[in-house]
């Protein structure tokens, strides 16, 4: 059984999981508006991405007889100037993940809630991998600028992406 206090979290963090899906998606209409179909598909990937992390949170939480609540989304930043913006801002949101879900372990750990420290071990593997790939376009956009053939290229690599949820 869950304490009240990491079930709270818990719940909470399924909130922010499904605020990320919202606020990729606004960074893909920006993208998109803008030319960068490439660009807009990476982020719609991601949001897709977010919503399955969502849904393992609440699937560990059904599967430990405990009720999930699902609450509001606050509006997501819709207006960008630049890609550069848009990554720079994409890798913040990436590391505040990161430290809910430290935040998240070290509440599991205090109460040696095993089974909670066993399933969030797997996100903190998959932000390693979030912080970098956001922080590897990111630099590669800060490189080769905004303009011209470089970034046709990486647009072009972007529109490739897809998502295939990870096997359990």
């Amino acid at each position: 059984m869950l304490s009240e206090k990491l079930l709270r979290e818990l719940n909470e963090q399924i909130k922010y999981e499904f605020f990320s899906a919202n606020y990729y998606l606004a960074m893909a209409a920006f993208c998109a508006s803008r030319d960068f179909n490439g660009f807009a598909n990476f982020f719609i990937v991601q949001a897709e991405e977010e919503r399955f992390h969502a849904m393992k949170f609440f699937n560990f939480i059904n599967e430990r007889g405990e009720r999930v609540f699902i609450s509001a989304l606050d509006e997501p930043k819709n207006d960008f100037q630049s890609l550069e913006e848009v990554f720079t801002l994409a890798l913040h949101h990436e590391k505040f993940v990161t430290a809910r879900i430290y935040s998240l372990m070290d509440l599991a750990g205090e109460e040696r809630e095993h089974a909670t420290i066993s399933f969030l071990k797997w996100f903190i593997d998959e932000q390693v991998e979030e912080e970098a790939g956001m922080s590897d376009i990111l630099s590669k956009i800060q490189r080769i600028g905004e303009n011209g053939e470089g970034i046709y290229h990486l647009d072009k690599e972007l529109s490739l992406r897809t998502f295939t949820p990870p096997a359990e």
